[in-house]
């Protein structure tokens, strides 16, 4: 009788967990994405290696870790921040601020978030949407000594700084979000960043979320190539400047991700044959998400079936020590500063 052999195991950052339906995505404007151009993102368990980890981010341009921080902690923030939005209304009457529900009779573009194309016209509104940066315990949750060191580890570096100016931002359902881009368009001063993004609360796939270009990183270098060029006769503040003539209005690629997809596809191909797809997850309290400067995202219209607002935050990293885009330092967002 022959013996049994076990084949070569899989390495934990090769697996892949392919839930059984895939999600019905799309962007501000436009239809659905195909569902043969959806997957999902790979999740990553926290106590994988390092190596890893590292090996998974420099292959994929990103690096999913699920139940990374303290879901209490993540959970805080949250009910922090719709308590102090609860005044303009944004909440379903006699829900929780920790539950974050939407309330429905409300037009949700009046509550568009930072990055919601456009912020809302009330002075109120924005006042609070600024305000929301500087709360004690979103502040405290930045400074997190656990998470703070993970970000080293995962880079080599000794110490590291947070660039000041975070976005803190909400999506509705039904509303206005961000559109499809790569974070280098807006951060060209100073040297290449680790972005961590980080779901307040529970989220859907169709929820609001980030979904992810699959294997974009070399699009976005090309893409930013192509910018240079365009941009040589430029001044140094225009050059580095999201919003200069060779941008679109909002510095997006674009709001709609079915244009763009395809545009990407037939004017970039992909590198092994196949098309690239638009990843997605089911994102849970203490999930995070780390990506490289040129990989290309933007959020899911929020579909959420439960009318769960979404909330985020947008984190950049670099070496202590390193070059910064200093124009990100100067304060915290402020409606209106120019980036």
């Amino acid at each position: 009788m022959a013996a049994t052999t076990q084949s070569t195991p899989v390495p934990a950052h090769e697996l892949i967990h392919e839930p059984r339906h895939l999600p019905h995505l799309r962007s501000n404007h436009g239809a659905y994405l195909a569902q043969s151009n959806v997957g999902w993102l790979k999740e990553t368990s926290a106590n994988t290696s390092l190596e890893e980890m590292r090996a998974r981010y420099s292959a994929d341009g990103y690096l999913f870790i699920k139940g990374l921080l303290p879901r209490v902690d993540v959970l805080d923030v949250r009910q922090r921040y719709f308590e102090h939005l609860a005044p303009t209304g944004i909440l379903k009457p006699g829900t929780l601020p920790r539950d974050g529900i939407f309330d429905d009779t409300q037009n949700p573009i009046v509550h568009n978030g930072v990055g919601g194309t456009d912020l809302p016209e009330d002075a109120e509104r924005q006042r609070l949407l600024e305000s929301a940066h500087t709360l004690p315990e979103y502040l405290a949750f930045l400074e997190q000594p656990g998470f703070r060191a993970f970000v080293r580890k995962l880079m080599g570096w000794d110490r590291d700084v947070i660039l000041k100016r975070t976005l803190l931002r909400h999506n509705v359902p039904n509303g206005f979000s961000t559109g499809c881009h790569y974070d280098r368009i807006f951060l060209r001063a100073g040297e290449e960043f680790l972005t961590a993004w980080v779901p307040f609360g529970d989220c859907t796939a169709e929820g609001g979320g980030l979904m992810y270009l699959e294997n974009s990183t070399d699009v976005g270098k090309a893409i930013e190539a192509d910018f240079t060029k365009r941009a040589k006769h430029f001044t140094p503040e225009e050059r580095i400047n999201g919003f200069n003539q060779n941008m679109a209005k909002d510095g997006q690629l674009s709001h709609n991700v079915v244009e763009l997809d395809a545009e990407i596809n037939l004017t970039y191909g992909s590198t092994d044959g196949k098309r690239r797809r638009w990843l997605a997850a089911d994102f849970t309290a203490g999930d995070v998400v780390f990506h490289n400067p040129y990989m290309i995202h933007g959020a899911v219209k929020n579909d959420d079936r439960l009318g769960r607002i979404r909330l985020g935050s947008d984190l950049r990293f670099y070496p202590e020590g390193g070059d910064v885009d200093e124009r990100w330092m100067r304060d915290v967002w402020r409606p209106n500063d120019g980036l």
